[in-house]
């Protein structure tokens, strides 16, 4: 697994032998990024279920403004940080080891922060980083409401078949977490699809979907109108 692109591209990113943790493959990820484009620069990233961080330190090395990591699993959440000492990445990097669906629910319909509360949290993490390191919020974060902007792209890939993909939807569709124009990216497995299209939203539409494989994507974008289903296009 390596960085395909950008500032730190040919890196090689450490993996886990953790069971449940499923690495984005590159060839899903430059698929992903050819998607996104230029739309990944200067944007917020929110990378839930990070797992080794492939997806978030991918951006980052694009160029997106800063990358936040949420991950339950300590020893997983390790191997994030390493790999942005790797990537050489940390400054714009904010790792939590907390539960995704905790982080989601604690953020909830708070007041989002304003500037001052914004340049207060990225001169923290600018300090860690000029100390070689990302920034790091206590152990389970998420008991904490501190204020966060939105994010312009969050990115979820749960363990399979826990129904996890549709839950984090269905909260993601009501989160002041996601931009006014953000845009929400699920990473499942194709059977899986049914349950996460079933979901009831009211924000978030479906606007595309790609297949590569065993690998679903489906995009949502926030919206005040109701988009028509699209259907899946396979790639090679």
């Amino acid at each position: 697994m390596r960085v395909v692109s950008g500032q730190a591209k040919g890196r090689r990113l450490k993996s886990p032998r953790t069971a449940g943790t499923r690495p984005i493959l590159d060839r899903v990820k430059t698929a992903l990024f050819d998607i996104l484009s230029t739309r990944v620069e200067d944007a917020r990233f929110l990378d839930l279920f990070a797992g080794t961080g492939g997806v978030g330190i991918e951006a980052l090395s694009r160029g997106a403004a800063s990358a936040t990591f949420i991950e339950l699993n300590a020893g997983v959440l390790k191997l994030v940080r390493e790999n942005l000492q790797i990537t050489g990445l940390a400054e714009g990097a904010e790792t939590l080891h907390t539960d995704a669906f905790k982080f989601l629910q604690v953020h909830s319909g708070e007041k989002l922060a304003g500037n001052q509360d914004v340049m207060a949290v990225q001169g923290a993490r600018k300090q860690g980083a000029r100390k070689g390191r990302p920034y790091i919020m206590p152990d389970d974060d998420s008991s904490r409401r501190m204020d966060r902007i939105p994010y312009d792209i969050a990115y979820v890939a749960p363990p399979q078949f826990k129904g996890m993909a549709a839950r984090a939807l269905e909260l993601l569709d009501s989160s002041p977490l996601v931009a006014d124009t953000g845009l929400v990216i699920i990473q499942i497995f194709p059977k899986e699809r049914y349950e996460v299209a079933a979901v009831a939203l009211s924000r978030l539409a479906l606007v595309d979907e790609r297949r590569y494989g065993s690998t679903l994507l489906m995009f949502y974008e926030a919206t005040k109108e109701k988009v028509s289903h699209v259907d899946t296009i396979t790639e090679a």
